[in-house]
């Protein structure tokens, strides 16, 4: 019979993970208090992150419609729910754990999806969303520069095919 607390927790958690874009499992064992701390700062505003139990967990994310992480509801676990930029938060725990190896990312969820350990790190090395967006709006604007000078060049060089043709014919006229 589960107990009103472990019921709002499961509940809580549940609305946790629905209402993220992505979730991220770690497990903490060795971390301190101050380091787990500066784990959360440094993930920022866009994310959270919950040091959980794990049965109560695995029925929630089961609830929200997450089965891929079952098998990694082992040790100490804790959750990072994402609801910003999905990169900056895995970029974020990366250099976290690269500078505290106790920390060990586990796998994650994103959009429903599953993620390993290895597609995480991939994630990481992906630049912001932002950064991307200015460089596919670069690309963008170069393709309109050049379609414009494109579309200049053709004129101009009919312009002068045509000055061309009648100054030939001015010769030719001019010779007979």
């Amino acid at each position: 019979m589960p107990t009103p607390n472990k019921a709002a927790s499961v509940a809580e958690l549940k609305d946790a993970f629905q209402s993220s874009n992505a979730a991220v499992l770690t497990e903490y064992r060795g971390l301190t208090v101050a380091q787990l701390k500066t784990l959360r700062r440094s993930l920022g505003e866009n994310a959270q992150y919950a040091v959980v139990k794990n049965t109560l967990t695995k029925i929630a994310a089961n609830q929200a419609g997450i089965t891929a992480l079952d098998d990694h509801f082992a040790g100490p676990t804790a959750v990072a729910f994402i609801t910003g930029d999905p990169v900056e938060s895995a970029k974020a725990l990366r250099d976290f754990a690269k500078e505290n190896p106790n920390l060990i990312i586990k796998a994650g969820v994103l959009d429903g999806k599953a993620l390993s350990a290895d597609d995480l790190k991939k994630l990481a090395d992906l630049e912001s969303r932002e950064v991307l967006l200015s460089k596919l709006a670069g690309a963008f604007k170069g393709k309109q520069s050049q379609a414009a000078q494109l579309f200049q060049a053709l004129p101009s060089k009919l312009v002068r095919t045509v000055d061309a043709l009648r100054a030939k014919q001015a010769e030719q006229g001019g010779a007979e």
